[in-house]
């Protein structure tokens, strides 16, 4: 087992070192770098340079940089040197773990990756783990009750669930619960006098807020692992030790969850690396730009929308060190669920 984990802890150096190769060809070579921005909002190009001409302030911006004044915005983001210099310099500095500093908030990338990851932890795990409590809990009862009216009713509930977006659903519940009936805050994670609370009116607040994001990604993603649920217990059901084990006069309960719930949950487990990742990082991007929550992929979104390169390539770095070191647990798990795997 040692040799195997030390097997795939080398295997993500060449894995994460092909998507931060990848990632800054793509992005480095695309048009409307920040050095073009840059040039745009001095020559009054963007709204900002636009209202300012207005005003007779953007007259000197519309009579074009001089080379000099270019160089010097190309230095300043670091693009006076080549790119295979700029890649290896990046390289060198991700090693260290020194993800390097924003474009546009000059501040650490490191620095603000800390002051978003309460957001988007908070959403995907309370994500995470209402939909396996749901999601596990509901698959086993359907397959118990197989053709019956329940396993019809409650497949059409999850289909429908499963096919209305996250974000339209968020913005049914923003209208309905946050806009005519005023139950909830319409945005952020916490109320303006958070601190002057104690703790059970903390708690209660951030349970308040925390409550229409978490219903708009819960209602979408359960759908897939009840399913799945379902069908692993169907098949384990039909199988030859479940009837030995009724056979010898074992309790139905006992059956269910003591033998046939760990050879179903192998292919569960499958689904958890990408469950959570997907529910941490992906999935809330649009919940967050939805209901306000400044989260980590609210600054993936805006730091690509802004050509902010640092962000971008260490916001990628860590949700590939977090998503490769996942799916290595959700391997591990195997062996914890199922004796017979083995790795070695």
């Amino acid at each position: 087992m040692t040799s195997y984990i030390l097997k795939r802890l080398l295997l993500m150096i060449p894995t994460l070192l092909g998507v931060l190769v990848i990632t800054f060809g793509v992005i480095q070579f695309v048009p409307g770098g920040p050095v073009e921005q840059m040039v745009a909002q001095l020559q009054g190009r963007d709204s900002g340079g636009e209202r300012a001409a207005a005003s007779g302030a953007g007259y000197r911006g519309r009579q074009g940089l001089d080379s000099q004044r270019v160089e010097e915005i190309r230095k300043l983001y670091g693009f006076d040197k080549p790119a295979h210099e700029r890649l290896w310099t990046m390289l060198k500095s991700f090693a260290r773990f020194d993800l390097g500093t924003s474009f546009y908030q000059r501040k650490d990338v490191w620095q603000l990756i800390k002051e978003k990851m309460p957001v988007s932890i908070s959403l995907g795990l309370w994500t995470f783990f209402i939909s396996y409590l749901i999601a596990v809990p509901l698959g086993v009862a359907k397959a118990v009750r197989a053709g019956t009216r329940f396993d019809f009713i409650t497949t059409l509930i999850v289909l429908i669930g499963y096919a209305i977006p996250g974000f339209v659903l968020g913005v049914a519940l923003l209208v309905i619960f946050g806009g005519q009936l005023q139950w909830f805050p319409l945005r952020g994670l916490t109320s303006p006098n958070w601190e002057t609370l104690d703790w059970g009116a903390k708690i209660v607040d951030y349970l308040w807020h925390i409550a229409l994001p978490v219903t708009a990604m819960v209602l979408g993603s359960f759908a897939v692992a009840a399913m799945l649920t379902k069908n692993s217990f169907l098949e384990e059901i039909r199988k030859q030790y479940v009837l030995t084990a009724r056979a010898k006069g074992l309790a139905e309960r006992q059956v269910l969850w003591k033998h046939i719930f760990r050879n179903a949950l192998i292919p569960i487990i499958t689904g958890f690396p990408s469950a959570f990742i997907g529910a941490f990082f992906t999935g809330s991007l649009l919940i967050e730009t939805l209901f306000s929550l400044d989260g980590l992929g609210l600054l993936s979104y805006e730091s690509v929308i802004r050509r902010d390169y640092p962000v971008v390539l260490g916001t990628l770095f860590l949700f590939t060190v977090i998503g490769l070191a996942t799916k290595l647990i959700s391997d591990l798990c195997y062996v914890w669920v199922d004796p017979r795997v083995k790795f070695d």
